[in-house]
């Protein structure tokens, strides 16, 4: 018994050495800031940029009208066809203008015929009076002769009356153009009967055009008249028109939340066509203070738009809001405060909480990022 306890004692002391021995399989904790990714930051600025909102809208002319048949008649012949572009006063058409010359000729003649009459009539009465006044005309005759000379004084101012409506209706029968500006439509040709109202001619003021577009309602205090609009429209890619304001509703659409604004803009060499969409911005403010990040500094990933923000040594990654660009430089609307420093180079070995070593000059770029950075230039 005393011998198998010896050997149980050895056993065990023979073990424990062997446990001793045996080299350890636990790896030692490595400190992380061994392995920081060395990145470069840039601090948030702010800009002076001017503050828009992005508008969409339709150019519409300043003025535009269907001129419609103010007599009735035949159409002799129509002088202009659409596309033509005409001066206020220009004649376009004539309707039955024979039929109106000859009505003006006839209410010539009965004028004449009764200023004839009247003039005899005044003779016939001043006649009268003298005799009357003498005693050898009676009360009757300068009754009479007063009478006559009323009625044909009557006469002669219905006969002028007749002349002048005979005249403007000649006048009307040459039909012409209200204003400066081009035939959109053609409605009617030679030889067609019109009566009075029945259209004729479809024109428009091209020469200044209304861009009519809408802002959101909580843009309302801002928007003034003699604000300046830029915009551009798909028939001239890459150039830019302006205007400015000078239409405000008063009212906001229900459906839409937002309010219909006009901007007159100058049609040069009537290159803008009437009713061309357009899309574009309206200077709000000029030279608000807007944080700014360069592009580079910005992340895009499977619809997730981020920064990282260096916080000591840490990184920490930080979704934001942004806006437009200009110059190579990144507005963001929110996430990011004044001051901070975000990372421009190495974001493409970053994770949220990794630490960081700040370079003073910027690591050679992943080629990747590089080539996004590039794509995004030229966007």
């Amino acid at each position: 018994m005393k011998s198998f306890n010896f050997r149980l004692v050895c056993l065990t002391l023979l073990l424990a050495g062997f446990n001793a021995c045996k080299p350890s399989t636990t790896a030692p904790i490595k400190d992380p800031r061994v392995s920081a990714v060395p990145v470069t930051v840039v601090a948030i600025t702010n800009a002076s940029w001017d503050k828009t909102v992005s508008i969409v809208g339709t150019l519409y002319p300043k003025d535009e009208a269907t001129i419609s048949a103010q007599v009735e008649g035949q159409i002799e012949k129509t002088l202009v066809d659409f596309g033509d572009r005409v001066q206020n006063e220009q004649q376009i058409a004539d309707i039955d203008t024979t039929l109106y010359e000859a009505q003006v000729e006839q209410a010539v003649g009965n004028m004449a015929k009764a200023e004839a009459n009247l003039a005899n009539a005044r003779q016939n009465f001043e006649r009268v009076e003298k005799l009357q006044k003498g005693g050898i005309a009676s009360a009757s005759d300068y009754d009479q002769a007063r009478a006559l000379l009323d009625q044909w004084n009557a006469e002669s101012k219905a006969a002028h009356a007749m002349q002048s409506v005979a005249e403007l209706n000649l006048h009307r029968s040459r039909v012409k153009a209200p204003f400066n500006g081009a035939v959109a439509r053609r409605l009617v040709g030679r030889g067609d009967f019109v009566k009075v109202g029945s259209p004729l001619f479809e024109l428009v003021n091209d020469s200044v055009l209304k861009f009519i577009f809408a802002v959101p309602e909580r843009h309302g205090s801002l928007v003034q008249k003699g604000l300046p609009v830029t915009f551009g429209v798909d028939n001239y890619p890459g150039e830019t028109f302006t205007g400015s304001v000078y239409l405000i509703s008063p009212a906001v659409t229900m459906g839409s939340r937002a309010f219909s604004v006009g901007a007159l803009v100058t049609n040069t060499s009537f290159r803008l066509k009437a009713n061309t969409f357009g899309r574009g911005s309206l200077v709000l403010q000029k030279g608000v203070e807007t944080p700014v990040i360069p592009l580079e500094c910005v992340v895009s990933f499977a619809g997730v738009t981020k920064v990282f923000i260096v916080e000591g040594e840490v990184a920490r990654s930080r979704t934001v809001t942004v806006g437009r660009i200009q110059r190579g430089l990144q507005e963001v609307l929110s996430g990011v405060h004044e001051g901070e420093k975000v990372v421009l180079t190495g974001q493409s070995r970053l994770s949220d909480g990794a630490f960081v070593s700040i370079q003073s000059r910027p690591p050679a770029p992943d080629k990747d990022k590089a080539g996004l950075a590039q794509n995004q230039a030229s966007r």
